[in-house]
């Protein structure tokens, strides 16, 4: 059964992710920044699926570690998954370059980085399977988040570029646009109850999605018309919104 790498997988997606490829039987890689808080999940995986779940202590954002956490594996993974995100504070990065640099560097750059020397391993094996948590808040610049939304504007893109160059090799790339999610990265926002989906939603339409060699997930398939609503919308008329 194929081995999966869960980066960020103490978030709330990334929990939901490992009981669902458990569920299937399949072997887990657990990596996270505070990975002590996924022991008693990791032990409850192992009991109720009989499956391998090693954990890694893992910051995406420290680049030069990113070689040393795949060649600490015994195994490439043949699915590995990038779960890592941070929604921050959009008030805070108008005019705190810090705060806006974080924001990018965990929701973009570092994300890449990791999957782009994935793929160059992937690559040089001639199979694998790379699925990457990216946001509908990418596809247009919009005054609420326009932070966190360029950031996953980049990481669509280069997740469209990945999977193109790779096309034909093996080695397939999912984006995963999930739109609204009840998590604690969420919590406290007031979100439509009809758009908003759960962990455990995000994790099954996810498995389903790479198992059919998808190349783009909306977990709830009205954000796509949304989107594109969105997206169509004539700039003048645009700037009147208050998105």
């Amino acid at each position: 059964m194929s081995i999966v790498l869960i980066v960020g997988a103490a978030s709330d997606i990334g929990c939901a992710l490992a009981r669902t490829y458990a569920a299937a039987g399949h072997p887990l890689v657990l990596a996270a920044r505070q990975v002590g808080r996924l022991e008693r999940h990791a032990q409850d995986l192992r009991i109720r699926h009989g499956v391998s779940v090693e954990l890694v202590e893992f910051d995406i954002l420290t680049m030069e570690r990113h070689s040393a956490l795949l060649d600490g594996l015994s195994d490439l993974p043949q699915i590995v998954i990038s779960v890592v995100g941070l929604l921050g504070d959009q008030a805070a990065a108008e005019c705190d370059a810090v705060a806006a640099e974080l924001i990018m560097r965990t929701n973009y750059l570092a994300p890449a980085l990791f999957l782009a020397e994935t793929a160059e391993r992937m690559s040089r094996r001639g199979n694998g399977t790379i699925i990457g948590i990216s946001s509908v808040a990418g596809e247009r610049g919009r005054a609420s988040n326009y932070v966190y939304g360029s950031a996953k504007a980049g990481f669509t893109q280069f997740l469209s570029g990945l999977r193109n160059r790779l096309a034909g090799k093996g080695i397939g790339v999912l984006t995963v646009l999930p739109g609204f999610v009840d998590t604690r990265m969420t919590e406290g926002l007031d979100l439509p109850a009809r758009l908003t989906a759960q962990p455990d939603e995000v994790a099954r339409a996810i498995f389903s999605a790479a198992r059919r060699n998808k190349d783009v997930l909306y977990v709830k398939p009205v954000w796509r018309l949304i989107m594109l609503v969105i997206k169509v919308l004539p700039e003048a008329l645009f700037k009147r919104t208050r998105l």
